[in-house]
């Protein structure tokens, strides 16, 4: 029976690093946009749904609010995103896209198709990849 507090015995250890992995591929690509993978997540979200408030926008990308306020508003700040409190309840916050942030859409379009380049993989081997990882992750909810 292998040890299971072996390192190479850990099945979370490789995704772990494969995370790490990935999000380095994308850096040189949006560095160029002047964002961070975070962000990328943010705009990926707010470019199919046009407006979110703040906890919807967490539920979607798997982050806390504690997390998702320093970093919109870095992102308000850029100019991409403007966050506007409700006016029935001041305790929700709508984001939306700014015209700049629309504009980074277009600019953004190829980075999935480089990305699956940089790292040697077919699209069918990262959909198989994508369903294993989104079934445990669902499994969590």
């Amino acid at each position: 029976m292998k040890d299971s507090l072996e390192l190479e015995n850990q099945i979370c250890f490789p995704i772990y690093a494969l995370a790490k992995e990935i999000i380095s591929q994308y850096r040189p690509h949006l560095d160029l946009l002047d964002i961070t993978y975070p962000q990328y997540l943010v705009l990926m979200v707010l470019w199919k749904e046009k407006e979110q408030t703040v906890g919807q926008l967490g539920e979607k990308v798997f982050l806390d609010s504690g997390t998702l306020t320093p970093l919109l508003k870095r992102m308000e700040q850029k100019g991409m995103i403007m966050r506007i409190r409700g006016t029935e309840d001041e305790r929700v916050v709508k984001l939306s896209l700014t015209e700049k942030g629309k504009a980074l859409k277009e600019r953004a379009k190829d980075i999935p198709q480089k990305l699956m380049e940089s790292m040697q993989v077919s699209e069918a081997e990262l959909l198989e990849l994508k369903a294993v990882v989104t079934k445990i992750l669902n499994k969590q909810k």
